[in-house]
Order: C-alpha cells, then structure tokens, then sequence
C-alpha cells in the first residue's frame, strides 16, 4: 500500500466539519443537556426571575407610597408652619395692642397723679397765703398800734377797737392795689 492513499483521503476530508456518527451523538447529547435544563433548571430560573421582579416592582410601589407619605407629611408641616406665623404675627399684633393699651393707661394715670399733685400743691399754696396773711395781719396790727399809740400818745390797748382800725388800714391797702391793678 502506499502511504499517499491514506493522506489523500485525508485530504479529501474537511477538518472543520466532524465526522457524520460524531455529528449525530453531539446533537443527541446536545438534546438530552438542552431537555434536562429545560424541564429543571430553567422553572429555577423563571421563579428567580420572577421574585426578583415582584421584589422590585414592590420596593416601586413602597417607594411611591413612601414618597407620596412623604409629600403629605410635607404638606402638613408646610400647614402647621403657616399656621403658627400666623399664630406669631397675632400675638405680636396683640402684645402690641395690649403695649399701647398699657402705655395710655399709664399716661392718664401720671396725668391725673399729675393733677392731683398740682392741686395739692395749689391747696398747700393757698392754706400758706392764707396763714402767711393771717400771721402778716397779725404782726402789720400790732406794729400798727404801736406806731399809732406812740403817735397819738395814748395807749390802743383795747383789742376791739385795735382790731378795727387794723381792718380799716388793711382793708384800705387792698382797695388801693386792687385800683392799681385796674388801671394797668
């Protein structure tokens, strides 16, 4: 035999295509891997996949109530927070109120302790006059009689008639001031 035979007949084969019987066993075995996987590895799969997307789909839907929970919640304070600078600028509004209530309050109170401390002091004023003048009359009597008893030489010691001539002399000082205020 020669030994090119067998090396033409090789030649002849195509080395990337694999002999018909080899072919034949590869594609049933090929079925039976594919089959086996099918029927126990692939349900495996799907029911992974499957969690997997309820899972997310759920943590989805917990987001969104979540969310919206929290644009309540959001809405509320923004409410309570309204609410209280309102609350705030009424009792501002009020502090002030009852503050100018309070400072007129006070202002009349120091007006009529005001008045009354100048009517007080007016009724102190006109009680002093009035001793001061009884006092003056007084001391202006006796100096008077004394001059008009050294005057005339006799002694005035009789109250009575003392008494009178110092009203006539005072009474006619008052009359002459009072013209002398008139006539200005």
């Amino acid at each position: 035999m020669n030994p090119l035979v067998p090396l033409a007949a090789a030649e002849m084969e195509n080395p990337l295509l694999p002999p018909l019987p080899e072919l034949v066993i590869g594609f049933i075995a090929f079925v039976i891997v594919f089959g086996f996987l099918a029927k126990k590895l692939l349900p495996n799969i799907n029911k992974v996949l499957e969690e997997r997307r309820e899972a997310i789909e759920g943590g989805i839907e917990k987001a969104d109530a979540a969310k919206i929970e929290a644009e309540s919640v959001l809405e509320q304070y923004k409410a309570q927070l309204a609410e209280a600078r309102h609350e705030a600028a009424r009792m501002r509004q009020e502090a002030t109120e009852q503050g100018a209530a309070i400072i007129l309050e006070m202002r009349a109170e120091g007006q009529r302790q005001r008045e009354e401390i100048t009517a007080a002091a007016h009724a102190q004023i006109e009680a002093d006059r009035k001793a001061a003048a009884a006092a003056l009359r007084q001391d202006v009597g006796k100096l008077a009689v004394e001059l008009a008893g050294k005057l005339v030489g006799e002694s005035l010691e009789d109250h009575a008639r003392q008494s009178r001539t110092v009203d006539r002399f005072l009474e006619g000082l008052e009359d002459s001031a009072s013209k002398a205020e008139a006539a200005r």
